[in-house]
């Protein structure tokens, strides 16, 4: 006979914490390379994206504020705070059938100008995610991140192509 499986009686296992890190940094590269490669403003995360920037906007209305300051980078202690957890708990719950994986872990760059890295980056659920990035785009606030992205592949390209050319220096005066 099984039991029921209880979340709130389960044991944190490091294997299935790791697995679950991975995941969301493969998420986090998925999309750092989206945003190199389309227009911020063209990309389309989920066949929600309209319901879920309209929703995000008339939920949260501060987001608006200050020329989208909350937007732009986020505020963690306004998110996690008990009034923010609570709020963020109600959108969550609508996507609850809608979006797949929307409850799952996921990582965000707190400043939309920059790219992801250890001081750049929150754990925040997947439709969070949605919710940010999508006005993000749409309002042009990853248009820097864009940018940035795109210059970073160029320079790994430049750098592979000198790579490539010293080898095949190396090959041809070895002959």
């Amino acid at each position: 006979m099984t039991t029921k499986f209880d979340p709130n009686n389960a044991q944190n296992l490091v294997e299935i914490e790791k697995q679950f890190a991975v995941k969301a940094v493969e998420h986090a590269q998925t999309y750092w390379n989206l945003l190199e490669k389309v227009e911020p403003r063209n990309l389309r995360l989920t066949k929600f994206d309209d319901e879920i920037f309209e929703h995000t906007m008339s939920e949260f209305p501060e987001l608006s504020e200050n020329e989208y300051a909350k937007l732009t980078v986020l505020d963690e202690e306004w998110m996690k705070s008990a009034e923010g957890k609570e709020r963020w708990r109600k959108f969550i719950q609508t996507y609850e059938k809608k979006v797949k994986d929307y409850n799952f872990g996921s990582l965000i760059r707190t400043d939309a100008r920059d790219e992801y890295g250890e001081r750049n980056t929150i754990f925040v659920t997947r439709i969070q995610f949605y919710a940010f990035e999508i006005a993000r785009n749409r309002l042009g606030l990853n248009d820097a991140a864009h940018a940035l992205a795109k210059a970073e592949a160029e320079k790994e390209r430049a750098a592979k192509e000198r790579e490539k050319e010293r080898d095949a220096k190396k090959k041809s005066g070895s002959k």
